[in-house]
């Protein structure tokens, strides 16, 4: 009965502690899209990877560099980005986040509204979320 318990318990606290992995990461994301419209350059270079690939569902593709750049300058400003259906799946300290997206952007001043499905890579560095890769495609309806 005693091994019952602790069995128990162990199941109940990993569960605990992934739902809170997950919910801290649901947090994060969204922060970072709002950071991402607030233009917040020093929270975006802390919610970033050295190495980030982002992509766009054009194809474009930017490295951490450009990606900045582009905020910095207004090159790319994004004006509201709303996540639907996330779904999150965690591997210890790496992290898959899935989502359907209504972004709001404009590219070089020219406005557009865009229905996405967006794949966000991150990675547990200490006890923070770091985005390590993202890639969007346009959300086409299959019947």
């Amino acid at each position: 009965m005693k091994q019952f318990f602790i069995i128990l318990f162990l199941f109940v606290s990993v569960t605990l502690v992934a739902q809170t992995n997950e919910e801290k990461l649901i947090k994060t994301v969204k922060e970072f899209h709002q950071n991402l419209i607030k233009k917040n350059i020093t929270s975006l270079n802390q919610q970033t990877d050295k190495a980030l690939s982002y992509g766009h569902s054009n194809g474009w593709v930017e490295n951490k560099t450009d990606f900045i750049k582009h905020i910095k300058s207004n090159f790319i400003q994004y004006n509201s980005i709303t996540e639907d259906s996330i779904q999150v799946v965690l591997n210890d300290k790496l992290a898959s986040v899935r989502f359907n997206a209504t972004i709001d952007v404009n590219l070089k001043e020219v406005n557009g509204v865009y229905q996405l499905k967006v794949l966000e890579v991150w990675n547990k560095k200490g006890n923070r979320w770091i985005l390590f890769a993202r890639q969007a495609v346009k959300n086409i309806n299959i019947k």
